[in-house]
């Protein structure tokens, strides 16, 4: 499996992925990808030349193998900014049928054959074929248990050994993931493996039918590897039918993303001030946000909540937003329909603006039930609009306005704890001023 840097939400991994497959892998990545897969080829290699087996190399069940596992490499299903393929179901045959030790190098050459189409196509760049290789550690720690058991030829009474061997498939992978992800990109080793934890559970579910299958041709010939081919066919159809999902879940997503930023644009056309004040607030909201550890729906939501909280102004008169002074008490109450508005036009887009329009119309909630327009307090009011809601306001007393000059960060701290619990809620003020102490916000 390749992976990167899990730390995003699926939709941005997902576009990622795919990015990074068609480009050429450059200064650091490069150089992590060739080592790891010269290091697979050095104990490929060594595995195979240097290692006895019972059983010798022969053409009949190599082609038969080889053909099976290349069309199980074209059921590609993405997984975050990486990929799982089947190949299971014909991973376990090989280590019955071929001489053990030379399966990772077996596995190696039949994994780059099923990617040939994927360079021609340019949906993989040529210039990555030799990543194949380092995606290959997985083969090497079942094919090593075997043969340090000494159960290279396949006896039912053997399980618990063939039970280590596939976890020992997924410590290969697993390290050799891990091990790439931090060096590339950072990415701590748990949130690798939370990334690709469904890949392990399919790689389970899929070894007894592989093991199954290499039972079947001991007792009747290796052709009977070709049976999981029609599986395979389905799974490719599956994962093609899901590459569709994902295609139109990125371009809506892209729609969405556009539409925020467009609404965000004629807000600022509009009002500068609350335009720039906007994108103050975004930043903000997702340190708070990430901090917080808030899913990626969540997450989203308040970038585009914060990105949009103030759109309901676009209907308040310039004579109102551009004033001079303190605002009268009609000016006020034109000023606090500006959430509803806001809402309004989020509904009318639909989809997710329509979800993020209800965290708009709370985004002056107060903790204690005190703001507008509906009055909720504590856990009434969304999670997203009381992270905005503060931010907001942290913003605003930070930045220069037409009626007084910016506050001093000091101030506007002490003004949000003294806030908190009435107007705040004091997690997330807690959280804001650590950020913003730890000068990460």
């Amino acid at each position: 499996m390749q992976t990167a840097n899990p730390a995003s939400n699926p939709e941005q991994l997902f576009a990622r992925g795919r990015t990074r497959a068609r480009s050429a892998a450059e200064g650091r990545e490069r150089l992590v990808e060739q080592a790891a897969g010269a290091g697979f080829l050095c104990v490929a290699l060594g595995m195979a030349v240097l290692v006895d087996s019972p059983r010798p190399l022969e053409a009949a069940p190599l082609v038969a193998l080889v053909v099976a596992y290349v069309i199980a490499c074209r059921a590609k299903f993405d997984i975050a900014d990486g990929y799982t393929v089947p190949t299971e179901l014909v991973l376990v045959p090989m280590l019955f049928l071929l001489p053990t030790p030379a399966v990772p190098l077996v596995v190696s050459l039949s994994w780059a054959l099923g990617r040939l189409l994927d360079y021609a196509s340019g949906s993989t760049s040529v210039h990555r074929a030799f990543h194949v290789f380092g995606d290959c550690w997985h083969a090497v720690g079942p094919a090593l248990v075997l043969v340090l058991a000494g159960a290279q030829a396949f006896s039912w009474s053997d399980w618990p050994v063939y039970l280590l061997a596939l976890l020992a498939q997924f410590g290969f992978d697993f390290a050799a993931s891990a091990i790439r992800a931090r060096l590339i990109d950072g990415a701590r080793p748990v949130e690798v493996l939370r990334m690709i934890a469904p890949v392990y559970g399919l790689d389970a579910a899929l070894a007894p039918i592989g093991l199954l299958a290499a039972v079947a041709a001991l007792q009747v010939g290796p052709a009977i590897c070709l049976a999981v081919i029609p599986l395979g066919l389905v799974l490719a159809v599956l994962s093609r039918e899901r590459q569709t999902r994902i295609d139109q879940a990125l371009a809506l997503s892209e729609a969405y993303q556009g539409t925020a930023l467009l609404l965000g644009d004629v807000v600022e056309a509009d009002d500068a001030y609350t335009g720039s004040h906007s994108r103050g607030v975004v930043e903000l909201s997702l340190a708070v946000s990430d901090s917080l550890g808030l899913g990626f729906e969540q997450r989203r939501n308040v970038e585009f909540a914060a990105l949009l909280h103030d759109v309901g102004k676009i209907s308040v008169p310039d004579e109102i937003i551009n004033k001079e002074g303190p605002l009268d008490e009609a000016e006020w109450e034109v000023i606090r329909r500006h959430t509803i508005e806001g809402e309004r036009m989020l509904k009318r887009i639909g989809g997710v603006l329509a979800e993020v329009g209800k965290i708009v119309r709370a985004s002056h909630e107060d903790f204690d039930g005190s703001g507008y327009p509906d009055g909720l307090a504590g856990e009434e009011i969304p999670v997203e609009a009381r992270i905005v809601t503060c931010c907001d306001a942290f913003s605003a007393m930070t930045t220069t306005r037409s009626y007084r000059k910016a506050m001093g960060t000091e101030a506007a701290i002490a003004e949000l704890r003294r806030c908190a619990g009435t107007q705040f809620d004091p997690e997330v003020v807690r959280m804001l001023v650590e950020l913003v102490e730890s000068g990460q916000a």
